[in-house]
């Protein structure tokens, strides 16, 4: 059969794996059962008591000394009478009666003391027989006892048997055609092993990865490690430092060109409608059919200056930004002397919060293709700056995948955002929509559960996952969400693991700085060990490591608890409550989200209920590990799993 250790079994391309899942099918059985001993019970059987003896035969004596004293009497008496037959003194006819007389009752007493003494005898070898009977019930008992605690001992050892080489943690995934996983609440260093794990799955069967970072934390940064280590060359973009290098959207028709600065420029509205943004796309689609094609963002900036009369024209006219041609049909496409003052306004705007991407693409190089590529923002930039840098991102990502083909392999192509509630909801349900029919996989995670975020929140055919959540608010919706009827296990060792990692690295290194086309380092090309690489590039692996050095009792130890709202609050920081729609009804499963419980000798990635139909249809096999839960080869983690779909372009010219 089959082992479903890692080391011997494959990822699954059609399997988004969120965690592990602590179970343990065979409970401990305890410590193994007391040897019978012969002192136990009622004790060993002793033999007759020579003291018990001795009275017996004292006591004996003391009731024939009388008897024996009188029969001495007669003897005395009948030795007389033949004194005085043989001396004549008497006639031999009266000696005669009375030696018979004298001899006869000698003899009777002779006897009567002769029964006492069988008498005492009998007694003694009654009491020898019975104590002897019971030293052969008591040894009978002894071995029936040994006899069934043999049958125990033997019974116990198997289920210890079962119970060490048992598998304690099973992979939670969900099937690929699940179109998107939206996760509730989580620290950062939570959300760091959710992504490395989800992005180290994907990136190990093959697939490519785009991760938006919004949180302005490193939390992908264990991911690029290990992906670096697998031998990938990962792209990572630290905006807005390296925003001339990111061409993002940059070729883009004008059109769609239009409709993304549209929206990047009511990041800062909440309530702008369509008929706002239909506005602004209006006048931006006018300005760049002006500038032609492929007008760069501090062109936009300056046509929209010179619209909203901001500054002097003649200085972008100097550098070259725009053209007295341009200007002048600038001048004139709302009226002669741009007379309405909503346009002026909306001019005025957009070029205040655009001029934030004018340097976008303007030191572009042509990068190497890469399967894990990170745009994230600076935590030293400022917090509205980054609004609107996510949004220009998020909304080009968005453009592109529109105008990609569908895959013919779901979530081949996943995209990860992280901290989606800095972003508008109409930005999110647009790229939600390009995900869902380009066949994207797509994760979104957030902080908080605004109103924004609970009318989108499980949307579709959508997996949920809740996190940590901090707010009682946010935990009583999401108690409400998953139920609180649902009692589920939580490991000590998540509790461990998760309070040994409290902290991250705050910043990315960028890499496109160094990367131009025919240039970068020459990789090997190694086959990559997923297990290896975890433990030895990861901070959830060092940790895993040190805590794997605990005894087994610590190991084994879960607690449950109800879904409530106060107890998700206090969630381990890697602790994730994953629901789906099945067609048997919604589950309900509380996972550990770190990466490191892969390497565990103890982890299969086959999942608790596959393994529960395995040990159904097998029962006369051993139950542990060793249980097929599926046919696969014993050859390591492919670094691929066929022929790849057209790749994702961020590049494609139009």
């Amino acid at each position: 059969m089959a082992d479903v250790h890692p080391e011997h079994a494959q990822l699954q391309a059609d399997r988004i794996y969120l965690g592990w899942q602590y179970v343990l099918l065979h409970p401990d059985p305890g410590p193994p059962p007391r040897r019978p001993s012969p002192m136990e019970g009622a004790g060993p059987v002793e033999a007759v008591d020579p003291e018990w003896v001795r009275k017996e035969r004292l006591q004996e004596d003391l009731l024939n000394r009388p008897v024996k004293i009188f029969r001495t009497f007669m003897l005395v008496l009948a030795l007389l009478i033949l004194g005085l037959g043989v001396s004549e003194l008497l006639s031999w006819s009266f000696a005669a009666i009375g030696l018979v007389a004298a001899g006869g009752v000698a003899a009777i007493c002779s006897y009567a003391i002769h029964q006492g003494d069988r008498a005492v005898r009998y007694r003694v070898q009654e009491h020898q027989a019975k104590h002897d009977r019971q030293r052969e019930e008591r040894e009978h008992e002894l071995f029936q006892a040994q006899e069934e605690h043999a049958r125990r001992y033997r019974e116990w050892q198997e289920k210890k048997d079962r119970f060490d080489r048992q598998v304690t943690w099973y992979s939670v995934a969900v099937p690929d055609d699940i179109d998107r996983i939206d996760v509730a609440g989580g620290t950062l260093p939570g959300w760091s092993a959710l992504i490395t794990l989800i992005g180290a799955t994907r990136l190990y069967s093959g697939g490519h990865l785009t991760v938006l970072d919004l949180s302005e934390a490193a939390i992908a940064k264990d991911l690029i490690e290990l992906a670096k280590r697998g031998g990938d060359d990962p792209l990572v973009w630290v905006l807005p430092v390296d925003l001339p290098r990111l061409d993002l959207g940059a070729t883009l028709a004008p059109e769609a060109f239009a409709d993304v600065l549209a929206h990047v420029v009511s990041v800062s509205e909440e309530q702008r409608t369509t008929r706002d943004l239909s506005f602004d796309n209006a006048i931006l689609e006018r300005v760049l059919e002006v500038l032609g094609e492929n007008a760069t963002i501090n062109q936009v900036t300056a046509a929209l200056r010179a619209l909203a009369q901001v500054g002097d024209p003649r200085d972008d006219l100097r550098f070259g930004l725009i053209t007295a041609t341009q200007l002048e049909r600038i001048g004139t496409l709302f009226g002669r002397g741009v007379s309405d003052r909503v346009v002026i306004e909306r001019a005025w705007a957009m070029e205040s919060q655009l001029r934030k991407l004018e340097t976008l693409g303007s030191e572009a190089v042509r990068l190497p293709p890469a399967r894990l590529r990170v745009v994230s923002m600076d935590r030293q930039s400022g917090v509205f700056g980054n609004r609107v840098l996510g949004t220009y991102v998020t909304t080009a990502l968005t453009h592109i995948l529109r105008q990609s083909p569908a895959s013919d392999r779901p979530w081949y192509h996943t995209i990860i955002v992280a901290g989606a509630d800095k972003l508008r909801g109409d930005v999110l349900d647009r790229l939600m929509d390009a995900c869902e029919t380009s066949r994207t996989g797509l994760v979104l995670t957030y902080r908080s559960l605004t109103p924004a975020v609970r009318e989108r929140l499980g949307r579709g055919h959508a997996a949920v996952a809740f996190m940590r959540l901090g707010n009682a608010e946010d935990a009583r919706v999401a108690s409400e969400h998953v139920g609180t009827e649902h009692r589920l296990e939580l490991a000590h060792l998540t509790e461990t693991i998760g309070a040994a990692v409290d902290g991250l690295d705050t910043a990315y290194t960028s890499t496109v700085v160094d990367h131009e086309q025919g240039e970068g380092e020459e990789r090997e090309t190694v086959p990559p060990d997923l297990l290896e690489d975890i433990t030895a590039s990861t901070e959830w692996g060092r940790a895993a490591t040190k805590a794997m050095g605990e005894t087994e009792r610590v190991l084994h130890r879960s607690r449950e608890f109800l879904v409530e709202p106060h107890r998700l609050q206090q969630l381990p920081t890697t602790s994730v409550i994953v629901t789906d729609a099945t067609t048997e009804g919604r589950r309900v499963r509380l996972a550990d989200a770190n990466p490191a419980i892969l390497t565990f000798p103890k982890t299969t990635l086959g999942e608790l209920e596959d393994v529960r139909e395995a040990l159904l249809r097998v029962p006369e096999q051993p139950q542990g590990p060793d249980i097929e839960v599926q046919e696969e080869p014993d050859d390591p983690i492919p670094p691929n799993l066929g022929p790849p779909p057209a790749r994702l372009d961020w590049r494609k010219r139009r």
